[in-house]
């Protein structure tokens, strides 16, 4: 158990040098990805209402684990689309407090 702790330890800091220093040498450390966002907006019978929001580019980090603050670049690939659910009352609320 504590072998596999030491290994894993390991491989995070080697990944961390990896893309802090870039190692090996001359490799971008940072990337990009365009995620598209989905509004699930919950009616008042229950069920959501789907809204397709615009594209972003959103930065990212080319490691395996999270660094300096980014997300994985294999991850936010593979997880492009960002689902944000909110209820009808917010909208309302937020409607009516901008106009």
């Amino acid at each position: 158990m504590e072998i596999a702790l030491l290994a894993l330890g390991g491989l995070y800091i080697g990944d961390y040098l990896s893309a802090r220093y870039r190692i090996p040498g001359n490799r971008q450390t940072l990337g990009s990805v365009q995620v598209r966002t989905l509004w699930a907006v919950r009616m008042k019978n229950g069920r959501f209402d789907y809204t397709l929001g615009d594209p972003e580019t959103q930065t990212c980090v080319r490691s395996l684990f999270p660094q300096m603050g980014y997300t994985p670049c294999w991850y936010l690939s593979r997880h492009a689309t960002k689902r944000i659910e909110v209820s009808r009352a917010t909208t309302e609320t937020l409607i009516a407090r901008s106009g």
